[in-house]
């Protein structure tokens, strides 16, 4: 439970569902804890509705929208926005969805905001079951075409050597290499071979509401976040989330990228073109408003991170595995420690980005210490 808390003022711009809002942490949950089950279909307001699948470990589940949209024969329809992993769990739960809760209706378009697993995971297997248009920036596409494709069981030798490079223990290297390659693969249906793009300032119409696009970067290339201004309401991936920090790490596909100072511009561009009102519909979480809030929240978290870590290469060198306990609240195990690691590199890429850093390599492995 989110804590402290109290009762805001009652938002009409939402139907009467009966709930009693909640405030936490400075975001306002006009829902309160309500939370649909899988497979169950809720609207959250007039065109809108909201379900949920499932995601194995911590974060336990993905939000997925369901928009009001009308066929081109003019027979009334559905868009689904972002699509879950693809695994029999969440298949089962949107049969069950398309069963009980949308009224036969058919979907007219299946949009993803980027190219993660859990978003772009169904997206291929709802386009060939209802022969619907998949709407993704095109540089998020071509991301996911390009993993189901590298689906090889032998790990690259780049893998081995960005682990080796952040300083990973040569028995968990041999580990990782043992567990095999192409786990992106197992998640993802195959995508259609066509797309249609969504880039910045597009508009989408769904239903009787124009979609405005706009690009976010640094958790992933060109994550699409759709806005509808006219309501004041936005779709947000995972660019921004109300309770938990989107993963920013240098990946193998762009290994001397800046992805943290990406996603700090980002989030000052975003907090200067946002509405304070909006209702945000994030892709884990509850639907809140706050977006200003949060965006000074999340630009904080990792400014601070920043500062911690200048300042303890100053005290002695470090490689990334050492920065952990600077970065991370929790023990990194072999579960997450190639998020960590990514993480991790991020900070301190960016840290020699602005100047306040260098690194050497010692035998494969990068020490890091002030500049």
């Amino acid at each position: 439970m989110d804590a402290p808390r109290k009762t805001p003022a009652y938002d009409a711009t939402l139907a009467d569902h009966g709930f009693d809002p909640v405030e936490a942490e400075g975001l306002t949950y006009p829902l309160g804890d309500f939370e649909p089950k899988y497979g169950e279909y809720f609207e959250l307001m007039p065109g809108i509705g909201w379900t949920r699948t499932p995601v194995p470990g911590p974060l336990g589940h993905i939000n997925n929208w369901i928009l009001d949209d009308v066929h081109a024969n003019g027979e009334p329809g559905f868009a689904i926005v972002d699509t879950g992993l693809f695994m029999p769990a969440v298949i089962e739960s949107w049969k069950k969805l398309f069963e009980t809760g949308l009224n036969g209706r058919k979907a007219t378009k299946i949009v993803v905001t980027h190219y993660h697993p859990d978003h772009v995971g169904c997206a291929g297997w709802l386009a060939n079951r209802f022969k619907a248009p998949l709407y993704m920036n095109r540089t998020e596409w071509l991301m996911a075409r390009m993993l189901i494709a590298d689906n090889g069981e032998e790990v690259p030798a780049e893998a081995l050597e960005q682990w080796r490079f952040a300083g990973w223990d040569q028995h968990l290297i041999d580990n990782f290499e043992k567990k095999g390659w192409g786990r992106f693969a197992r998640a993802v249906s195959r995508l259609p071979l066509g797309h249609i793009r969504l880039d910045e300032e597009d508009i989408l119409p769904i239903g009787g509401n124009d979609w405005r696009i706009m690009i976010g970067k640094g958790h992933t290339p060109e994550h699409a976040c759709l806005v509808d201004d006219r309501n004041h309401v936005m779709i947000s991936g995972d660019q921004i989330l109300p309770r938990i920090t989107s993963n920013i790490s240098v990946m193998l596909s762009e290994p001397t990228a800046d992805p943290l100072g990406e996603w700090l511009e980002s989030i000052k561009r975003f907090r200067a073109e946002l509405d304070p009102d909006l209702l945000v519909l994030p892709a884990h979480g509850r639907p809140f408003k706050g977006a200003l809030q949060r965006l000074d929240t999340l630009a904080a978290r990792h400014n601070e991170a920043l500062d911690d870590l200048a300042d303890a290469l100053a005290e002695k060198p470090m490689r990334v595995v050492d920065s952990f306990p600077l970065l991370f609240s929790r023990p990194i195990g072999e579960d997450v420690i190639g998020m960590a690691s990514g993480e991790a590199m991020a900070t301190l890429r960016h840290l020699e980005y602005t100047g306040r850093a260098v690194h050497e390599v010692k035998d494969g492995t990068a020490w890091y210490r002030a500049s």
